[in-house]
């Protein structure tokens, strides 16, 4: 391992890409901890040490930036927002899918549009966030009033953030677009990541101030520890688990028919479609989780508050909607993106067949078959993921904040983006005949 380590930095390259990685990761950083102009600081340490739990869930959403009420507070999410919806457009909208067809031109053309859409969704997210910022007021022990945000004029400060807040986004979109050209990997995901790892300190300074603190009240101490051995251990099985799932593959075989040519017979090779048991990736969980708000929500404002609690977090009902909306946008996902006919007809159209399978509309049958069975397998994984940190949380009695490393979207962004920029590096190290991570063992006169 170290000496892979080593090669990375024998290559200018690669060397020149991951420090420029660093660099801009840096910044962002940086970034998140600059404050919004006109928020009270002592306010929100006040907030911090009163309403921890309300805090650690806006850590949990965003990365820790809201928490800090920082200049990137709305964090890069608009962007992914804006992307899967984009996504989706050009599925369906004829005009937009023959732009995608156009090649790089309209590529282009379709991320410009990306843009302008981010900048909306950044101004109406930003509005809801600054109007939910200026109505905070917390008890002082004076028997007064904090208030988060002190103005003269609202209407011209909410108007000043909201514009704070949509520019600290674009600056992140900008960061993660050079990172993707300077450096290693996908920047925007890099950006998600670093933003997910930086919440990790301070997990763990919870549990060590848990241990402290009965160590103090002279409470036993081996159950808090064994919280923390459990906890490492759960992590690393669900990183392993996450791992396997999502380079998981189901390969079916195809055969390619062999065409005479004079006295020469081209063709004939066997190669395989693979067909990936997680295809949907981490969107059905986000998904899930911007809609599964919505209920509550509009139940909570028609007054009907006692079904509204239905609804919350942890309860039955959320539950078994959260479950069953992973699994629909699980299946809605992999079959909008992938095509069993399609791919029947490419395989007919290049001369290759799945054995003990018809040409055409049998083999889209049996591809659109085995699709079905390994996206039930990923749907109950992502579904497994999505519920396994309430889990945790019941049985270890620990709050949200720690449990959510344990699964949710984080894990599977990590271990997603861990993954992408390890095969990268592995690449621009095999390209200059260095080892890579992956080693390979010789036996006898065959390398496997």
């Amino acid at each position: 391992m170290f000496s892979v380590i080593a090669n990375m930095f024998k290559i200018p390259e690669l060397r020149r890409k991951i420090f420029f990685t660093f660099a801009f990761l840096a910044i962002y950083r940086l970034a998140a901890w600059i404050m919004i102009p006109g928020v009270d600081y002592q306010a929100v340490q006040y907030m911090k040490e009163r309403s921890a739990d309300w805090w650690d869930f806006l850590s949990v959403v965003t990365g820790g930036t809201l928490q800090q009420c920082s200049l990137t507070a709305l964090g890069i999410m608009p962007y992914i927002s804006s992307s899967i919806i984009f996504q989706l457009l050009v599925k369906v909208v004829p005009s937009l899918e023959a732009l995608a067809k156009e090649g790089e031109s309209g590529r282009r053309k379709i991320h410009q549009y990306e843009r302008y859409f981010t900048v909306l969704l950044c101004m109406i997210q930003g509005w809801f966030i600054v109007r939910m910022l200026m109505g905070m007021r917390f008890p002082t022990p004076g028997g007064g009033e904090i208030p988060l945000i002190e103005t003269q004029n609202p209407a011209l400060t909410q108007l000043f953030m909201v514009m704070v807040l949509t520019t600290g986004t674009i600056f992140l979109m900008w960061l993660g677009e050079q990172i993707t050209e300077f450096g290693v990997g996908n920047g925007i995901s890099i950006i998600i990541m670093a933003g997910i790892i930086s919440r990790m300190p301070s997990a763990f300074a919870q549990f060590l101030g848990n241990i402290t603190g009965a160590y103090s009240r002279g409470e036993p101490v081996p159950p808090e520890v064994g919280k923390v051995l459990a906890f490492i251990g759960l992590f690393v099985g669900i990183v392993v688990c996450v791992v396997m799932i999502t380079q998981g593959q189901r390969k079916i075989p195809i055969q390619q028919q062999k065409v005479a040519r004079g006295r020469r017979i081209y063709g004939g090779q066997r190669h395989f479609l693979p067909l990936r048991v997680n295809a949907a990736g981490v969107l059905p969980i986000i998904f899930a989780q911007s809609i599964i708000i919505l209920p509550a929500a509009l139940l909570g404002g028609l007054g009907l508050r006692g079904v509204a609690d239905m609804f919350q977090i942890g309860t039955f009902w959320y539950t078994v909607v959260y479950l069953a909306m992973i699994g629909f946008f699980t299946y809605f996902w992999t079959a909008l993106t992938f095509n069993p006919v399609e791919i029947a007809n490419n395989l007919k159209e290049h001369g290759s067949f799945i054995p003990g399978y018809r040409p055409g509309n049998q083999t889209a049958l049996h591809i659109e078959n085995i699709l079905n069975r390994i996206t039930l397998v990923g749907s109950a994984f992502l579904s497994f993921i999505a519920i396994f940190p309430q889990m945790v949380a019941y049985f270890f009695n620990i709050n949200q904040y720690l449990s959510g490393f344990l699964g949710g979207t984080g894990i599977l962004i990590v271990v997603g983006v861990a993954l992408d920029m390890v095969q990268k590096v592995e690449g621009h190290l095999l390209m200059r005949h260095y080892e890579g991570f992956m080693k390979k063992t010789q036996r006898g006169s065959r390398t496997y």
